[in-house]
């Protein structure tokens, strides 16, 4: 009885330590991450003027699995000068997960009774995660956001992803020599958000992806709350005159 009771108390102890004070909370107690964040995609470097540094944000290859046979080769694709191919994103076509995630605009998180909905600024995406811990739906078609499921672990929420279709992991566009960075439709992606204070959340992305790599592997990444912040419109094709990106004289004329 003894040895139990303290169990128990260690337990408590153990989790309360974990708690990081200050931060908000739900109803139920949960931590409440509603608000406009800037999220990987920055440099975090939160001034006077409530101002963080979009930036170009990709896994770093240091951080990966090795690779299967034939797995480099997949992910890693050479340019072919065809926007389709090496960047359906320029074309507007969504940016899909994980791309997504590491884009440089504004996220708002709006916190509900068993789920959590996320707005992208960046091509006006969104996700419904619920948050109970129900499995994945057994029918998942594969699409661009894929479908996400959640459930805590403590204070931290630990979002499950499936049926991705393949699609860019990143936005690498040959910048690191490797060509575009694609993932396969069998990624399975966990993300770990956690509160390190009010206004900080660690983002942490766990890329499985088994016709590539070896083994999963996991980037940390973060997020800074802006109480000033807000979404601001995003229309891909707002004059866009030239089909694909090629002009026309009389497109080049009509610009003019």
């Amino acid at each position: 009885m003894h040895k139990i009771l303290m169990t128990a108390v260690v337990c408590a102890l153990t989790a309360a330590a974990q708690q990081v004070p200050g931060i908000p909370r739900d109803a139920a107690g949960k931590p409440d991450f509603t608000g406009v964040w800037a999220g990987p995609g920055f440099t975090h470097k939160v001034g006077p003027n409530d101002t963080d540094s979009p930036t170009v944000t990709r896994f770093d290859r240091k951080k990966m699995s090795p690779f299967k046979p034939g797995g480099l080769e997949f992910m890693a694709r050479p340019i072919t000068g065809q926007r389709l191919t090496d960047d359906p994103t320029s074309l507007c076509l969504p940016n899909g997960l994980s791309r997504q995630i590491l884009s440089p605009y504004p996220q708002q998180f709006i916190a509900a009774p068993g789920k959590l909905i996320i707005l992208y600024e960046y091509m006006h995406f969104f996700r419904v995660i619920p948050t109970d811990g129900r499995a994945h739906d057994k029918n998942v078609e594969l699409t661009w956001m894929g479908d996400s499921v959640g459930k805590w672990d403590g204070d931290t929420l630990v979002i499950d992803t499936v049926g991705l279709k393949e699609w860019m992991f990143d936005a690498t566009h040959s910048q690191d020599g490797e060509g575009s960075r694609w993932h396969s439709d069998d990624l399975h992606m966990v993300e770990r958000l956690r509160f390190t204070d009010p206004t900080t959340v660690t983002y942490q992305m766990t890329v499985d992806d088994p016709k590539i790599f070896t083994a999963p592997w996991t980037q940390d990444f973060g997020m800074k709350l802006h109480p000033t912040w807000k979404l601001l419109e995003f229309v891909c094709e707002e004059n866009n005159r030239c089909d694909g990106g090629i002009c026309t004289e009389a497109d080049v004329q009509k610009g003019k």
